[in-house]
């Protein structure tokens, strides 16, 4: 489980214009994964392995590279906005400038960075994570999908297969969600914050259930006080999709989980849903008494997420279960009558190659689920992973267009279509996460919270809600607070916050 030898760079990014400041760091560290980089705003005399310098000037943006033998330089044009007009007008020529200027740096800066690296990514410069969003715009203005193909090879350097993709799944979507309206329609986000154990490479608001388990039915008292609360402040709003999620919600017990499902189906309008989702996720969790309390209510569609079903990388990212649990639980799944299971997987996990995630994608196809999630290990500040590197670095982390390929390649043989995508920052090989499902077993809840159409009103501990409006232009967030205790003894005030922001935007 060694690694080979891979030469780490101090990397220094000398912001003398801090224009797009954000994204020309995000490249450049989609080039130098894993390496060392700091933000310097003057000189400050350090040695630096590499050395990037960004200024601008009448004629455009120039970023030079110097790694003490090679040096190169990119230049991207300015675009001046526009001065007069209606301020309307002059607003949208701004937004219009910024991100002409903006295409214009990364696209000079990509063709550096390719030159200087002698590597290309599939995303070509394209930093969001939203892709997909992108090829909606586009295909929801009226261009046809070789137009938008073009635009994205073309414009972001996009690779031909990821453009590919990008544009199968818009239509996808598009199709999934003609009968949602954007206008008066609304999702509900439910966050269960606690876990069996914390996975390894986990920065969610998650709270291992051994040490938390006395506030669990303090934190069912503040939500259900929440869950009360804004189904008043939305009752003029359509409810579309409800989704309880975590941490892991069955971490529940049978009764706890009827009494959260009792008042989200009382409070609020649930007959009509177009989806109603709960993740029992950790298969250490779920028990057939569990999926039978779930079972009393309108919920059409669960997850069973095994990540891998390799027993040595399991123990070694702290899922605390088995394989076998694994096959059980999905099998008591399909026992107590769910018809719409999916399974999430991780590829790029320490120590496994494309033989291991084979392994796993033989045994999932033995499944059938009816969704595959397939998620590109992202490591973010706050993970274990990422806290404790040192304490792994002799471990791989293997992610590539073939491996990715393969996952693809399986989905499709259990009849299963891509549907959604999105990208997570410090994604292992700069790839993707995809959902794939059969026909009308999507995930669409999955795919609104991505494509940022309609509001997502979020409760419970660390939930986000986004309020989308003037006409999906606008996005406002309101925040709950991510400490289990913080957010019970301040339940009032979370609310308030929510009262607010839905009277001010929506």
């Amino acid at each position: 489980m060694k690694r080979g030898i891979i030469h780490l760079y101090k990397i220094g990014i000398l912001f003398q214009n801090r224009d797009f400041e954000h994204d020309v760091y995000e490249l450049i560290k989609a080039f130098y994964p894993g390496n060392e980089i700091i933000s310097l705003y003057e000189e400050d005399g350090a040695d630096y392995d590499i050395r990037f310098r960004v200024s601008r000037d009448e004629e455009g943006y120039t970023i030079s590279y110097d790694n003490g033998i090679d040096k190169q330089a990119a230049h991207g044009a300015v675009i001046e906005g526009q001065s007069s007009g209606e301020a309307s007008d002059a607003l949208i020529s701004c937004d219009d400038t910024r991100r002409k200027n903006k295409d214009a740096i990364k696209y000079a800066l990509y063709q550096m960075l390719s030159r200087v690296t002698g590597k290309t990514l599939p995303w070509g410069n394209l930093t969001g994570i939203r892709p997909v969003k992108m090829a909606m715009g586009m295909l929801e203005s009226g261009m046809k999908n070789t137009e938008i193909a073009r635009y994205m090879r073309e414009q972001y350097l996009v690779s031909p297969e990821k453009t590919a993709l990008a544009v199968t799944i818009a239509n996808r979507e598009r199709d999934i969600l003609k009968n949602i309206d954007y206008e008066n329609g609304y999702s509900l986000y439910v966050g269960i914050p606690f876990c069996p154990s914390i996975c390894l490479y986990c920065s969610f608001s998650s709270y291992p259930l051994e040490r938390w388990r006395k506030y669990v039915e303090d934190y069912l008292d503040a939500l259900i006080k929440e869950i009360q609360a804004v189904s008043q402040m939305m009752k003029n709003r359509k409810l579309d999709t409800v989704y309880i999620g975590g941490g892991t919600p069955t971490t529940l017990e049978p009764d706890q989980l009827r009494r959260l499902l009792s008042a989200i189906t009382e409070y609020f309008p649930c007959e009509e849903l177009e989806e109603f989702t709960v993740e029992a996720g950790r298969p250490d969790s779920i028990t057939l008494e569990k999926l039978q309390a779930i079972r009393e209510f309108p919920v059409t569609r669960i997850s069973v997420n095994p990540q891998t079903m390799n027993q040595e990388t399991l123990d070694i990212i702290g899922r605390r279960h088995t394989v076998e649990q694994t096959k059980n639980a999905f099998y008591m799944a399909r026992e107590a009558g769910f018809d719409n299971i999916n399974m999430d997987l991780i590829v790029g996990l320490p120590g496994e190659d494309i033989t291991k995630v084979q392994h796993t994608l033989d045994e999932v196809k033995a499944l059938r689920p009816d969704s595959l999630t397939v998620h590109s290990l992202a490591v973010k500040r706050a993970a274990r992973l990422n806290i404790f590197r040192d304490r792994y670095q002799e471990m791989t982390f293997e992610n590539n267009q073939e491996i990715m390929n393969l996952t693809m390649k399986t989905a499709y043989e259990m009849g299963m279509g891509p549907y959604y995508l999105y990208r997570q920052k410090n994604m292992k090989g700069n790839f993707e996460n995809v959902g794939y499902s059969e026909v009308d077993k999507a995930g669409i809840y999955n795919i609104l919270i991505m494509e940022e159409k309609q509001p997502i009103i979020a409760l419970g501990a660390g939930g986000s809600s986004k309020l989308v409006f003037d006409h999906g232009q606008r996005i406002e967030r309101v925040e709950n607070v991510k400490d289990v205790t913080n957010y019970i003894s301040r339940i009032d005030e979370m609310i308030e916050r929510k009262r607010q922001g839905i009277a001010k935007w929506l």
